[in-house]
């Protein structure tokens, strides 16, 4: 149904119709009931590209995920374990709301093509980047066309320092430092001094901040940092279960310990571990990050730092909800907390 009928069925003008839909106050209360009722009746819902090429909203938001390190697969993003639950909770947040979520996912630069076609084709009010990897030409080009913009887990200090600190974007983090001290330190309590670490990418916010934070722990324990006991992971399964077999395979001195960057890499060091006879934690300790639903599932539960996941996905779709609506006057930054859940995977080393 067209606006048109709406207009012959109400008895008035299309334009008074318009005005109806886009609640101009001048429109006499009998009038815009009238209209509302018919449109209530038959389901209406004005063509949001319409409203788009006349410059008004579309109540629509984008959501990217991005992840560049990972094959291309159609429903990759509903099976990983850091995305999924974001998807979910960005779409059910911005319904509530009454927003509508257009999602792309990105696997490779090319694919940053849907992220700036959306926004030119003004498809979206304004857009979520989520993921592993971003890139900055890309955010100062949006940024430098006024795109409303919010990213989860980015680098605050590389934003100011390229001066794309505008009024029209904001951050949103975990605490990846503080949760990484906080399991480093856990480990160490519990009488490890050889600790290893399966690292994420170090050209990531998160992978960056969690490495820093396990050497920095140790160096502030005088405990060494052992360069085969440091494992390549970057945030992959794979890459992690093939990193602890040629550990494994190099004949060198294993840790007592491990601190893996994410879950996924922890859950496929322990599958590793056991297919070689190694239990976790009698013969090695382990601690995951992001504390994802199969963590406690698996055996031994998995102690893993807790990402508040849900708050951040919700402050999202708020902050870009604000954004576009002209609520949110500069640029903002928000950061959430993150919490040891302590399971099975670690024990006590004996003196």
């Amino acid at each position: 149904m067209r606006s048109e009928d709406i207009a012959k069925l109400a008895g008035v003008s299309r334009s008074t119709v318009s005005r109806v839909i886009n609640n101009y106050p001048n429109v006499p209360e009998a009038t815009r009931a009238k209209v509302l009722e018919v449109i209530e009746r038959h389901h209406y819902e004005p063509n949001s590209f319409a409203r788009a090429l006349a410059g008004k909203r579309t109540d629509t938001i984008g959501l990217f995920a991005i992840s560049m390190n990972e094959k291309e697969n159609a429903r990759r993003i509903y099976q990983n374990s850091y995305f999924a639950p974001i998807v979910d909770l960005v779409v059910d947040t911005a319904n509530a709301r009454g927003f509508y979520v257009l999602i792309h996912t990105v696997y490779s630069r090319n694919d940053f093509q849907k992220v700036k076609q959306a926004f030119q084709q003004k498809r979206i009010d304004g857009g979520i980047l989520v993921g592993t990897q971003k890139d900055i030409e890309l955010v100062r080009e949006m940024v430098g066309q006024g795109a409303p913009l919010v990213l989860i887990d980015y680098d605050i200090a590389e934003i100011t320092a390229e001066r794309l600190d505008k009024h029209h974007l904001a951050i949103i983090n975990s605490n990846d430092y503080e949760g990484t001290v906080e399991a480093m330190e856990y480990l160490i309590g519990l009488g490890h001094r050889h600790i290893g670490i399966i690292q994420g990418r170090m050209n990531t916010y998160s992978g960056r901040e969690r490495y820093m934070a396990y050497e920095d722990t140790l160096r502030k324990h005088d405990l060494p940092i052992v360069k085969s006991s440091i494992l390549q992971g970057d945030f992959l399964k794979e890459q992690a279960y093939a990193a602890v077999m040629d550990l494994l395979d190099s004949g060198v001195e294993l840790p007592t310990a491990l601190f893996s960057s994410n879950d996924d890499m922890a859950i496929s060091a322990m599958e590793a571990f056991a297919e070689r006879g190694i239990s976790v934690p009698d013969d090695l300790s382990i601690i995951g990050f992001d504390d994802v639903q199969l963590a406690s599932r698996v055996h031994p539960k998995l102690t893993s730092v807790s990402l508040p996941i849900e708050e951040m996905s919700k402050a999202a779709v708020d902050l870009i909800i604000r954004i576009c609506s002209g609520e949110q006057t500069g640029f903002s930054t928000l950061s959430f907390p993150t919490r040891l859940v302590t399971r099975d995977s670690c024990r006590p080393l004996a003196p």
